[in-house]
């Protein structure tokens, strides 16, 4: 394998994991794109959905596309923070000595499926912050260091459902995506169908190993961006603080905080991979466009009245969009 990747063999490989994931999941498109966006920039995505919508699916199967090491944790309301971080064990020695020995948890693998992570305890749930950020591991006062690539890629249930704790802002910050996963129309639950009811369920084959995963992240790293869209993304973020002069109506009105600058950094991390899925090695306004719902709506932080009035975040992105796009730079 080569040290470098270019960008045409980086459309290739992007290409051929889509291609692998879509012989399994019907639709979804934006979806999958959100996701592969996510582990080829080397960070955390979280899917939102209601059960049965194949949110875990999606993820194994990239799992399958992907030659990584691969762990579930499957979040219950009992899971121990030791059960994801692991843990020491006595064990005795041949000269009959007593001495412990740090036993791995699931986390010491490349590709995290977090599964209904919001089913576990907020204590539990922060196990997984300085893995996310920082690639250790600490435990009884030694840090371990996770092997690269490492990604959390998580699942969660609305919040309205029985059983579910809201996430720490702290830990939603860490996740450069949040991904809604929408329910199938008529001809793609039939497909859906066809496919999962019968004898031979397809399989995805292995397109690409951590290695190429890591310098297609490099790549994508590299991807130039112009001054004036830094500057665009700079004023997409202070536009969502609802004390900011230029923010819109429904900021002020309904935005308890805005942004934290992961979001700026996603929008740009998350506009120069879209480019290299396009074939571009040049970041256009349309790739921050086509990125910034999944970078921001669960980076604003709605007060009393936009919650009781059920307002989406996603809408007011979409005005935050509107009226910077028209601003003068």
């Amino acid at each position: 394998m080569a040290d470098e990747i270019h960008l045409e063999e980086f459309s290739r490989i992007a290409q051929q994991i889509e291609a692998e994931v879509a012989r399994v999941i019907v639709g979804q498109q934006e979806v999958v794109r959100s996701v592969l966006i996510c582990i080829l920039a080397g960070r955390h995505a979280l899917l939102e959905g209601v059960p049965g919508l194949g949110k875990t699916m999606l993820i194994r199967t990239l799992a399958d596309a992907l030659d990584l090491k691969f762990a579930r944790i499957q979040f219950t309301p009992d899971l121990m923070p030791s059960d994801i971080t692991g843990t020491d064990i006595m064990e005795e020695t041949e000269e009959g000595r007593r001495t412990f020995r740090f036993h791995e948890g699931p986390i010491f693998a490349n590709l995290i499926l977090a599964d209904e992570i919001n089913r576990a305890t907020p204590k539990t749930q922060s196990a997984l912050l300085e893995a996310m950020q920082e690639k250790t591991v600490t435990v009884a006062n030694r840090s371990y260091t996770l092997e690269p690539p490492f990604f959390v890629l998580a699942t969660q249930n609305p919040l309205e459902m029985e059983g579910t704790y809201p996430l720490p802002e702290a830990q939603l910050d860490r996740f450069m995506f949040k991904v809604n996963v929408g329910y199938p129309q008529v001809e793609e639950l039939v497909h859906i169908l066809e496919r999962t009811t019968g004898a031979a369920v397809p399989e995805p084959h292995k397109v690409a190993d951590g290695i190429q995963v890591i310098h297609m992240g490099q790549l994508a790293l590299n991807t130039p961006v112009a001054s004036h869209l830094t500057e665009y993304v700079a004023r997409l973020i202070v536009a969502t603080h609802p004390e900011h002069p230029g923010a819109v109506e429904a900021v002020r009105q309904y935005v308890r905080y805005g942004s934290s600058p992961r979001g700026a950094q996603a929008l740009i991390i998350g506009a120069k991979v879209n480019a290299l899925l396009d074939g571009r090695f040049n970041v256009a306004f349309e790739d921050i466009e086509a990125v910034a719902s999944s970078s921001l709506r669960h980076r604003l932080l709605l007060n009393f009245e936009g919650l009781a009035e059920g307002i989406s975040t996603d809408e007011i992105i979409a005005d935050v969009l509107n009226a910077t796009r028209k601003q003068p730079a």
